[in-house]
């Protein structure tokens, strides 16, 4: 279901429930039920019309990148030339398209894009840099940064009062 332009309405039911599947999406209805007190039937009710609403887009695990090989991040800036701004929803989707990128920010100010990436080392973010962005004519600059570093706040969003 496409964003709403409004936020919608939250009780605290919906606020608790919210705040449970943030620190684990894979709670057991029973569960997450007992948790903020609510019977299991109402309790699947809520989280099937907080989706209905949109506000919760999708269910998703975490994988440790490390374990799969992966371990050098790297923030990479972007900034298109002048003249080549309409090709800017087109670049940020052939980079959603490659593995190596597990965020994509579209900017205003002095970049366009900031890149996430995560590598195997130092030779596979140099790869990606001048295969995927300094080859293309659209790039005006790169910058890259490497990753010492990477603490989550939090999971998902805070759910304010």
């Amino acid at each position: 279901m496409p964003a709403k332009d409004y936020a919608p309405l939250l009780d605290s039911a919906d606020r608790a429930i919210l705040h449970r599947l943030n620190v684990n999406a894979r709670a057991a209805n029973a569960e997450l039920a007992r948790e903020v007190g609510l019977s299991p039937s109402a309790c699947l009710a809520r989280v099937r019309s907080l989706v209905d609403r949109g506000v919760i887009s999708r269910f998703t695990v975490e994988v440790d990148p490390r374990v799969l090989g992966y371990h050098l991040q790297a923030l990479v800036s972007v900034r298109i030339r002048p003249g080549a701004r309409h090709l800017m929803e087109q670049m940020a989707q052939d980079l959603r398209e490659h593995p190596e990128v597990t965020q994509l920010f579209i900017l205003g100010g002095t970049e366009d894009f900031l890149i996430h990436v995560q590598v195997r080392d130092a030779e596979h973010v140099r790869r990606f840099v001048l295969e995927h962005l300094s080859s293309n004519p659209a790039v005006a600059l790169t910058q890259t940064n490497l990753v010492f570093e990477h603490h989550t706040a939090r999971a998902g969003l805070p759910v304010m009062d």
